[in-house]
């Protein structure tokens, strides 16, 4: 059965870069899109950046621009680059594993396969 890791979160000043990390194992990633969400207090869990199998991304309009989102299949791992941190970029990150396209995907809370536990990212100076 897919399980989903997520590291990299920590706590960052205005401005500076983070690299989330998803890793994958009891199945193949590269048979999996995968969708970067994340969930602030007291607010929606949303989508931020999503690749889907064939390699299409899709970026929230927010981070488009400063977060970069890629898949190593050879290790089984995902990866959300992100520079230019903003406090509004505060929340626990989520990788999850889906068969959608990447828009649908982001677009989507539900129907995934498997969700990782989340990252906390913390932008404050």
């Amino acid at each position: 059965q897919l399980q989903l890791v997520e590291s990299g979160g920590g706590l960052v000043q205005p401005g500076g870069s983070l690299r989330l990390s998803c890793a994958a194992s009891g199945s193949t990633l590269g048979a999996y899109g995968v969708g970067w969400f994340r969930q602030a207090p007291g607010k929606e869990r949303e989508g931020v950046s999503c690749i889907d199998v064939g390699g299409t991304t899709y970026y929230t309009d927010s981070v488009k621009g400063r977060f970069t989102i890629s898949k190593d299949n050879a290790k089984n791992e995902a990866y959300l680059q992100m520079h230019g941190l903003k406090p509004e970029d505060t929340a626990t990150y989520y990788c999850a594993a889906s068969w959608r396209a990447a828009k649908s995907m982001c677009a989507a809370l539900d129907g995934h396969v498997q969700w990782g536990q989340g990252t906390q990212v913390t932008v404050s100076s």
